[in-house]
Parts: C-alpha cells; sequence; structure tokens
C-alpha cells in the first residue's frame, strides 16, 4: 500500500465498507468525506489502478454499471496498514 496514494487508500477504505458498491456509491462516499466533488476523471482511472494492482475487483452489474470488491490482497494491504498505524496512534 506504500506506492499508493491517499486517495487510492481512501477508495480502499470506501469500497471495503460497502458491500460491492458501484462507482457512483465510492464517489458520493469520497464526497461527503472530502466535502468536495470528485469528478470522474478522477475517480475512474484510480480504481482501475487498484483493479490493475490486484487489490480490487471489478465485476459488472449491468452493461453501465460495474460494481468494486476489495480482494484478499486488497483485504490484507489494508490490514497491513491499519497494524503500522497502531504503532503511532493510540485509539
Amino acid at each position: 500500500m506504500h506506492d499508493l496514494t491517499g486517495f487510492q487508500r481512501d477508495l480502499l477504505y470506501a469500497i471495503v465498507g460497502k458491500e460491492e458498491p458501484h462507482g457512483l456509491a465510492i464517489k458520493d462516499e469520497l464526497e461527503e468525506y472530502y466535502e468536495t466533488e470528485i469528478h470522474h476523471g478522477r475517480l475512474y482511472p484510480n480504481l482501475d489502478t487498484l483493479v490493475d494492482k490486484g487489490l480490487v475487483e471489478k465485476g459488472q452489474i449491468d452493461r453501465r454499471t460495474n460494481y468494486y470488491k476489495i480482494t484478499r490482497r486488497g483485504q490484507r494491504e489494508i490490514d497491513a496498514r491499519r497494524e503500522w498505524e497502531d504503532q503511532y496512534v493510540d485509539v
């Protein structure tokens, strides 16, 4: 996960927090968090990067809508990141 941008990490967390969300649901989550509009030109290329890295699986709901699902590797990366964060943040 060390080679991901902060936005890509946030995408992973948004995906794992939902059950197979579609792109617009992910977009809505991040817009609420960032309190600003997320453009499609930023969202989808970053989702594709996560798919290319094997962290997220992309499937098709219908001809126009894809869903995204965290892979086992993606979950391991999140778990490792949380473990690393726990060293520095006492929650």
